[in-house]
């Protein structure tokens, strides 16, 4: 349906009608639905629609690889009937879009994320665009976007699809075959639920700008999609096309990165043989990199073909980011400084990164004496700002109104795990001592912080019979008698980690001692340097 004429007839609808908050996955759908993007899509899909697009069979004489569905709890489905209107809202409660729901569904499965339990399908009427406050500049409808190749006089269009930075190979292999194609290159990056806070998607773009600068003038433009990459190899490729043909482009250049084999399982001929089946029902036609090296000989890039038994300079991705990593310098042929520089911003050696260590174990196991010795000797250190996140200081600041049920642990020790990605995001270090004694949580606290900088874990293993001799508190022996309830270690489990960074027995070694152990595993993984 697209937007409204009169939006404010909807705004006043909306007052009495239930409203949905959208996630920001399900917002980037609702703007790619009502700008065109995803023509001819006009709201979320009805069961059937979801079924045609399972069996890859044409739905409304089209083409469509991925169910776009609007999953809601089993809660809000009930409060729903055929018929209704509900009000779609951004997370901040502004109205975005009204829909008519044509039905509700058990969720489908193929959609590429966790969904909730119900689904509802039927058309969205938009009121407002979702606001973007980063890149404003590059954020281009398929309308405002064919206007704009009006005015440059772009006739032939070369779609490209990259989820990465360019560096020189790239530009010089996305740039030959525009050239060989007589087509113009619109780089077009999908940036769909991108958190504000992620560091990596301004470095990205900002990188991506720097390549620009290395085309030809005038041969190539960069404009970013609110596009959700599903993680489902072809099928993404496949949704990428469709957008990228309402968005104006004829031809799709499909990025070698799609042929990751953990995502697609296939290599690069294979995954090229595999999507020329869809080369008719697209409306797109799909287009491959020429391979291309650099010849030292030569003093530049040449297509791979025409190498033979001569010396070429190679870097793969990995290895970059692993000298980006080691503060380790980036060979100019390999890409620019500017590129680098931008990514460095993010891709920071260890010593620079900010770090968690989470000392766990047992009541009575030693972990707040470690991290009081470990406070004070990484504060005799200096470099970074550090923070102590002791079980105790923060169940009276920060969890004071938990309990000890199982729910309530879980929930304070995520708290803990939020509060030190805060700060390990931004370089400080953290020393967290809680008990953790659930294996599952400890696993969620370690990617969240893992996706902002560096996680220890430290097990301090003392046994029980020995946290139940150093008992000062008596909290063992009123465990015993049953006075308190759930304590980890006799009536509740305690689940030992299996792959901690570090190990400690406190038995026979002070605080002191077990502290500097600490530093030097940190030392050993790159975190920190003595000398």
């Amino acid at each position: 349906m697209g937007y409204a004429k009169d939006p404010e007839v909807l705004r006043e609808e909306s007052r009495a009608l239930v409203s949905f908050d959208l996630s920001r996955i399900q917002l980037c759908d609702v703007e790619l639905i009502l700008n065109g993007s995803f023509a001819p899509l006009d709201g979320f899909m009805t069961s059937a629609e979801c079924e045609s697009v399972a069996q890859k069979k044409l739905w409304r004489d089209h083409f469509w690889p991925v169910p776009v569905v609007l999953d809601v709890s089993t809660d809000f489905a009930s409060q729903i009937d055929p018929g209704h209107r509900i009000a779609l809202r951004d997370p901040e409660g502004v109205l975005v879009a009204v829909m008519t729901v044509m039905e509700s569904f058990p969720s489908p499965g193929g959609a590429g994320r966790e969904l909730m339990p119900v689904c509802l399908g039927g058309s969205i009427e938009g009121v407002e665009a979702p606001v973007h406050f980063d890149f404003k500049r590059l954020r281009l409808d398929p309308v405002a976007l064919a206007q704009q190749f009006d005015r440059l006089g772009w006739e032939k269009v070369l779609g490209f699809a990259t989820r990465r930075p360019l560096h020189q190979r790239e530009v010089y292999e996305t740039y030959n075959v525009a050239r060989n194609m007589e087509a113009n290159l619109l780089i077009n990056p999908a940036v769909g639920a991108v958190s504000a806070e992620d560091n990596f998607h301004y470095a990205r773009v900002h990188a991506l700008e720097h390549a620009l600068e290395h085309y030809p003038l005038h041969t190539t433009d960069l404009v970013l999609t609110s596009l959700y990459q599903r993680g489902l190899g072809i099928d993404d490729v496949l949704l990428h096309a469709i957008m990228l043909k309402n968005l104006g482009s004829q031809y799709y250049l499909v990025d070698k990165e799609y042929c990751d084999p953990g995502v697609t399982g296939l290599d690069y001929d294979a995954l090229q043989e595999q999507l020329s089946a869809y080369n008719e029902k697209l409306g797109i036609e799909l287009v491959y990199n020429i391979p291309m090296v650099h010849s030292p000989r030569r003093g530049g890039y040449v297509e791979a073909s025409s190498v033979s038994g001569e010396t070429i300079n190679e870097m793969s991705s990995t290895e970059f980011i692993e000298r980006l990593r080691s503060d380790l310098e980036i060979p100019v042929w390999f890409s620019w400084p500017e590129v680098v520089d931008e990514l460095r911003k993010v891709y920071k050696p260890r010593s620079s990164q900010g770090v968690t260590i989470f000392l766990t174990g047992l009541s009575g196991s030693g972990k707040s004496s470690i991290a009081n010795a470990l406070l004070v000797k990484m504060m005799e250190m200096g470099g970074r700002p550090i923070t102590l996140l002791d079980g105790d200081i923060v169940r009276h600041h920060l969890s004071s109104e938990l309990g000890f049920s199982k729910e309530h642990r879980d929930l304070n020790i995520r708290r803990i795990g939020y509060v030190a990605s805060q700060i390990t995001k931004h370089g400080g270090m953290a020393i967290c001592a809680p008990i953790a004694p659930y294996r599952k949580t400890r696993r969620h606290v370690r990617r969240m912080i893992e996706s902002v900088g560096g996680f220890v874990e430290v097990h301090v293993s003392t046994p029980l019979e020995v946290c139940e001799a150093r008992d000062r508190k008596g909290l063992y022996a009123k465990a015993r008698a049953g006075t308190i309830k759930e304590f980890t270690g006799i009536s509740d489990p305690y689940e030992v980690p299996e792959n901690p960074e570090l190990r400690i027995d406190t038995q026979n070694i002070a605080p002191e001692e077990a502290a500097q152990r600490v530093i030097l595993t940190l030392e050993k993984l790159g975190y920190i340097k003595l000398m």
